[in-house]
């Protein structure tokens, strides 16, 4: 894997940032593994279609050069994605894998050993503890990043994270954690930048993952945005859909969409590389949507209103 370089600091801390190689460009993360900045997710779109269907796209993505595959155990997909992996011939070692946690009836993991034997793998690259609300109480949380660690420990997840963490929830898991998340991955666009939560993540060498990058083009459209992604895209000679994830990217941001069409997927394999947008044009293209507050995911916990 390449590591990339951006005016912008990355989220990790170590000095390591994205540089512009001629192929999708990863970040060293704070424990020293490196991570594609763009995944090919699993959630949403695909977490209700049909077996075939889904082990398809995956398989279509993979091929398509694709690395970077997020899974979970709540898209209920799992054994899909590693039948894409297995049907693809890509050497294991060549692809960074992401599984999280949603419920844990006993242990965490009980639950890690049921996601990678639905996998069929021996290891993830990275496992997350997929909402703080996996824990009734702060220090049941802490207990469930104890357990997370061990999984770590054992070599079976060679990092470990967390997805949809508030500040307050990351606070809580600090106080006792030997070993900090290196990675928070949440709803991030345009319209959602959550405040100081990026910044935040700098200052404690924890990278920022996006799901939901593409909010501004899908959901909630018409917006401030609108027309920068349309001028942009015919500077590049690219789609709106490659200029929101540039802006992800070049924010030193992992960026994870999806889709069932090959000829997107293989449009963002060949067209996110070919182009960077300017520091002024990733500030303009921030400042527009801080104009517009739209949050896709989660409503029902934190509220359509709540930036953070």
């Amino acid at each position: 894997m390449n590591s990339i370089g951006s005016t912008f600091q990355p989220a990790a801390t170590n000095g390591t940032g994205p540089k512009q190689t001629g192929s999708i460009p990863t970040l060293k993360l704070s424990d020293g593994n490196e991570i594609p900045m763009l995944a090919f997710g699993l959630g949403t779109a695909l977490s209700n279609g049909e077996s075939e269907q889904i082990m398809n796209a995956a398989l279509t993505a993979i091929k398509a050069g694709f690395t970077h595959l997020d899974g979970a155990e709540v898209y209920g997909n799992e054994k899909e994605l590693g039948n894409a992996i297995r049907k693809s011939g890509v050497p294991r070692s060549q692809l960074f894998v992401t599984t999280k946690v949603w419920t844990i009836s006993t242990t965490v993991k009980a639950a890690f050993d049921a996601s990678l034997e639905r996998l069929g793998l021996d290891y993830v690259d990275l496992y997350l503890v997929h909402w703080p609300q996996v824990a009734e109480t702060p220090d049941r949380l802490q207990q469930v990043w104890a357990e997370v660690e061990e999984i770590h420990a054992s070599g079976r997840a060679r990092s470990i994270g967390v997805s949809n963490f508030l500040q307050e929830h990351l606070e809580t898991i600090f106080r006792t954690a030997k070993t900090k998340p290196v990675i928070n991955q949440v709803e991030y666009h345009p319209y959602l930048q959550h405040g100081d939560l990026v910044d935040f993540h700098r200052r404690h060498g924890i990278a920022t993952a996006a799901y939901g990058p593409l909010t501004a083009l899908t959901k909630a459209q018409p917006g401030p945005v609108d027309d920068i992604f349309v001028s942009l895209a015919r500077k590049y000679g690219v789609t709106g859909s490659d200029v929101a994830l540039r802006w992800i990217i070049d924010q030193g941001i992992v960026a994870v969409t999806t889709s069932n069409s090959e000829q997107r997927v293989r449009g963002y394999i060949s067209k996110l590389p070919s182009f960077k947008l300017t520091p002024a044009e990733v500030q303009e293209i921030s400042h527009l949507g801080s104009q517009k507050h739209y949050r896709g995911f989660f409503n029902d916990i934190y509220g359509p209103n709540d930036r953070r």
